[in-house]
């Protein structure tokens, strides 16, 4: 089973070329698909610098897009079976890629979140708006799609490549999130969660998700919220 890796990057520089070795030395066969989303820090250069490979693919947008038009780019070109979305930062752990896949290897699932907020996996301690804002909004989407997930903002989103190439997604900043999660509600996925560990890092270490962004998530709670029966998933 090979697993597509989409990374959307936006001034990235300090970590990107890291967080491709730690990708790498995941023992799971894959592809990783880098996209930068028209930085201004060199993430662009330092990808162009780069030795080329066959398992590493390189887009670069022309204009400054947000994360959501990144992972559109990505998704689009993944030819995986399985699809991976992991952030150009160090805050989650590529190594747990295995445990994130057993769930759809054994065909129980076709989409599997990794949760920051279930299981004993370790936490680095830093904001508790932040955490009460995630609970609150995963919440409200948990309403709306009937899902009771615990961790509906991680960045941790895997899919079988057909589910996420079969989606029209529409949001092309952080709001992809409670977006794609209501439309994977309303086509019926079976969805699956597993506990993650997480590193989060400060505003000042290149945190770029702000309070706008969270006014904007309620929003796409609320348009995208799944309407009339909901499909069987496979």
């Amino acid at each position: 089973m090979k697993l597509s890796v989409v990374i959307p990057a936006y001034n990235e520089v300090a970590t990107i070329e890291e967080l491709i070795a730690r990708v790498r030395a995941v023992d799971i066969d894959k592809e990783i698909i880098v996209v930068d989303d028209r930085s201004t820090d060199g993430t662009d250069d330092l990808l162009r610098a780069l030795p080329d490979r066959p398992d590493l693919v390189r887009l670069y947008h022309r204009e400054n897009r947000g994360k959501g038009a990144a992972l559109r780019t990505g998704f689009g070109a993944a030819t995986g079976d399985v699809v991976v979305i992991q952030d150009a930062d160090l805050e989650y752990d590529p190594s747990e890629y295995a445990k994130m896949l057993q769930p759809i290897v054994d065909g129980r699932a076709d989409v599997v979140f990794g949760s920051r907020f279930a299981g004993g996996e370790c936490h680095r301690v830093l904001y508790f708006w932040h955490s009460l804002g995630n609970r609150f909004l995963t919440l409200l989407s948990n309403a709306f799609t009937n899902l009771n997930l615990t961790d509906m903002e991680t960045c941790y989103k895997m899919f079988r490549r057909e589910i996420i190439q079969g989606i029209d997604l529409k949001e092309d900043r952080f709001g992809f999130e409670p977006e794609v999660t209501a439309k994977i509600a309303a086509h019926g996925c079976r969805v699956y969660e597993v506990g993650i560990s997480y590193s989060g890092r400060t505003y000042a270490e290149g945190k770029k998700i702000g309070w706008r962004d969270g006014i904007r998530a309620l929003w796409c709670i609320l348009k995208y919220r799944p309407r009339g029966r909901r499909g069987g998933g496979r």
